[in-house]
C-alpha cells in the first residue's frame, strides 16, 4: 500500500489535488459536491480524483453515486503515517 500511496500522490498528474481532497476527507466525510465547494475545485475534476482514489482502494464510498459521501478506507488508514509523510515532504 505504501508504493501505491507515493504513486498515487506524487508520481502522477493530479496528485497534490487528489492529497487535498483525501485529507479533507479523512478531517470529515463529504460528498463530491462539498468536496468541490470546499477545495475550490471543478466537480468532475473531484470526481475524476475519487475514482482514482478509489480504483487505488485509498478511499470508499458510501450511499448513491451522486450523494455519496467518501472516506479513507482501512487500508488507508492503516498507511496514515505515509500519507502524512507525503502531505509534509513531497507535495
Amino acid at each position: 500500500m505504501e508504493g501505491v500511496l507515493w504513486y498515487v500522490l506524487t508520481g502522477t498528474r493530479g496528485g497534490s489535488n487528489r492529497a487535498r481532497i483525501l485529507r479533507a476527507i479523512d478531517e470529515r466525510p463529504r460528498n463530491a459536491n462539498k468536496l468541490a465547494e470546499e477545495l475550490e475545485l471543478d466537480y468532475k475534476t473531484v470526481r475524476h480524483h475519487l475514482d482514482v482514489l478509489k480504483e487505488n482502494d485509498i478511499v470508499r464510498d458510501t450511499g448513491d453515486d451522486y450523494g455519496a459521501v467518501y472516506l479513507p478506507t482501512d487500508r488507508a488508514r492503516q498507511n496514515w503515517d505515509t500519507v502524512e509523510e507525503i502531505i509534509r515532504n513531497a507535495l
